[in-house]
């Protein structure tokens, strides 16, 4: 996986596209789409778990097959779709949404606008145009093009509306040693940045369900998940799982760029939660 920007510019430059222009994805960038999916190497998850990601090309969201795949929402003229196929388990999910958000972000890289989408789409066009293995489904997908530089002005309007731009402070999703103690941004040492990214990262209806905490000797970081009660209840699965993988791809790919050395493990350190909603996910370890 190779960046022409950095990484965490690429992760802040990152907006939702719901508008695309009606151009075709150049050929050069098709095929270096496919290279990039049929790389198993780029779809295997943090703890060893591989995910699967289809590349469905669309003429006015018909797709080669002649399947009518249905986006429920303000998504227009998209080109491609890009689907995924996971197991409906905590930490299949958990690192599928990992390895999506990379390839999120190196589409971003690539000048092509993509938006994550988990509810708002009709899951049973896409499953018809995917054979599924027993056990798995399809969580999200992407639409994918270029934007369309006219429609800003509606993108901006829609954004203001999902409230995508009205990020949560420090203060309510980040902890110092205890969920009694909120982490300052200045104390946060070499991880600050890190641990921006989390904060900046896309959530199911911006909702920034993670919550990290900080250790004091500023070393391991565990993440937590708040769930919002009845979220995502009636697809069948817990969405907001996938907002935890992205949490951990924003910040392990700023800590690569920032030289910051660590691995992921799940060690509970059965630190006292401040609610019934609040589960702990994994830890990162500095080395």
């Amino acid at each position: 996986m190779i960046f022409k920007r950095a990484i965490i510019e690429t992760m802040q430059k990152r907006q939702s596209v719901r508008n695309f222009d009606t151009k075709n994805i150049d050929e050069s960038h098709v095929k270096r789409i496919k290279e990039y999916i049929s790389n198993e190497e780029n779809l295997v998850g943090p703890f060893g778990s591989k995910g699967r990601i289809e590349f469905i090309q669309v003429t006015n969201n018909v797709s080669d097959k002649g399947i009518k795949l249905g986006t429920y929402g303000f998504i227009k003229n998209p080109q491609a779709y890009l689907a995924g196929v996971a197991q409906n388990s905590k930490y299949s999910l958990v690192e599928f949404a990992y390895t999506f958000q990379k390839l999120v972000l190196w589409l971003t890289d690539l000048e092509l606008g993509t938006c994550w989408m988990g509810g708002t789409f009709n899951r049973n066009s896409f499953e018809q145009e995917i054979e599924l293995e027993e056990g798995n489904f399809i969580p999200c997908i992407t639409p994918i093009g270029y934007s369309n530089q006219k429609q800003r002005v509606f993108d901006k309007a829609l954004r203001y509306v999902v409230k995508a731009d009205n990020k949560k402070p420090w203060d309510k999703l980040f902890y110092d040693s205890t969920f009694e103690v909120p982490l300052n941004q200045e104390n946060a040492g070499s991880l600050e940045i890190p641990i921006e990214m989390v904060r900046i990262g896309p959530s199911a209806s911006n909702k920034q369900p993670w919550r990290l905490l900080l250790s004091s000797d500023r070393k391991v970081c565990h993440f937590y998940i708040e769930h919002t009660p009845n979220y995502s209840s009636k697809l069948g699965y817990d969405m907001q799982l996938l907002d935890m993988g992205i949490a951990m791809c924003q910040f392990e790919m700023a800590c690569k760029e920032l030289d910051i050395k660590g691995r992921w493990s799940v060690t509970n350190p059965t630190i006292q939660l401040p609610n019934e909603h609040t589960e702990y996910i994994v830890s990162w370890k500095s080395l």
